[in-house]
């Protein structure tokens, strides 16, 4: 069984938090279908927009994630602690962006239900290389290993309801870059012709 020093598990978290910072970013221009391009590295990431149980402001999360017969499945491999996770027991309610669109949906702690493990085990695979970077790995530990390694890891069901309105929040860089690029290009040929003349 592997374990991480608590020294360890700190800068951990703090590279998963530069990383997620990044994946919103991608959700948030547009880009969530294609950073799920490659799931055994980058892993399947979706993001979970909840409501902070103390400030009560929309936060947004990105966390690995796989669908098991329909419900969406992630864990909280940092345990009890993650601020997210506690976000989601103080409110279940919560909109998850996919990408295959945004959905409402209500969160469940199934941690603690029988025959879990294997839900558990696939969210891992999923998450690339998230898992093996925290000395677990789901594809060749047994299921005891597994279940000792992560016994403190919180497993989470998401039942989609309804569609959620809105969209990438950002998609406006796009037509401003190009504006911009053409408009470089422009200038360089205005300026060359003068140039010429």
């Amino acid at each position: 069984m592997t374990t991480i020093s608590p020294e360890t598990e700190q800068t951990l978290r703090q590279l998963f938090r530069r990383f997620n910072r990044f994946m919103l970013l991608m959700w948030r221009l547009g880009l969530g279908r294609f950073i799920n391009f490659w799931p055994e590295g980058v892993g399947r990431i979706m993001v979970i927009e909840h409501i902070g149980r103390k400030t009560g402001q929309v936060r947004q999360t990105p966390v690995n994630y796989a669908e098991v017969d329909g419900d969406i499945y992630c864990t909280a491999g940092f345990g009890a602690v993650s601020h997210w996770y506690r976000n989601l027991l103080a409110q279940p309610q919560v909109e998850i962006w996919l990408p295959d669109g945004r959905f409402h949906a209500h969160a469940t702690d199934i941690t603690n239900e029988p025959n879990t493990l294997p839900i558990l085990r696939q969210v891992l695979i999923n998450s690339g290389f998230a898992a093996t970077a925290v000395g677990v790995h789901p594809k060749t530990m047994s299921d005891a290993e597994l279940a000792a390694v992560t016994q403190s890891y919180r497993l989470m069901r998401f039942t989609r309801q309804q569609p959620a309105p809105g969209g990438p929040d950002l998609l406006w860089v796009w037509p401003a870059l190009l504006g911009l690029l053409l408009g470089i290009v422009w200038f360089k040929r205005i300026y060359a012709e003068e140039d010429d003349s």
